[in-house]
């Protein structure tokens, strides 16, 4: 398997995403973790505008889900390039079977095999 490859698209799925984190929210380093939260919007909004508020409030939750998923995907690719690093990207982490070649091309930072891609 040509892992050079794989650490290419990885490392530019990173970008990508560390890009749109960026865009959308702040690391916070307060915590034990690391994690990206939205950035609430800037509004000069009358607060007595219940729809005005209720927009932008809705407008946070869609930024934070965004947010959450792009953590999630930001974890996975950094897990997939430490495999790398390892020597065990690849492999299924149920069986421990190799993942299809094709599978990876479609998402690199995938953790399991076909089979087992719902467990």
């Amino acid at each position: 398997m040509d892992t050079q490859h794989f650490k290419e698209k990885l490392e530019k799925e990173l970008q990508t995403i560390e890009g749109e984190l960026k865009n959308l929210g702040r690391l916070d380093t307060s915590g034990k973790k690391n994690n990206w939260e939205a950035v609430e919007p800037e509004s000069e909004i009358d607060s007595a505008d219940e729809g005005d508020v209720a927009d932008v409030i809705g407008s946070y939750e869609n930024t934070n889900s965004v947010v959450e998923n792009l953590e999630v995907q930001l974890k996975e690719v950094k897990s997939a390039l430490e495999k790398i690093k390892n020597g065990t990207y690849g492999k299924c982490e149920v069986s421990g079977e190799p993942i299809e070649a094709d599978r990876l091309e479609a998402n690199p930072a995938a953790r399991t095999c076909k089979l087992h891609m719902n467990a």
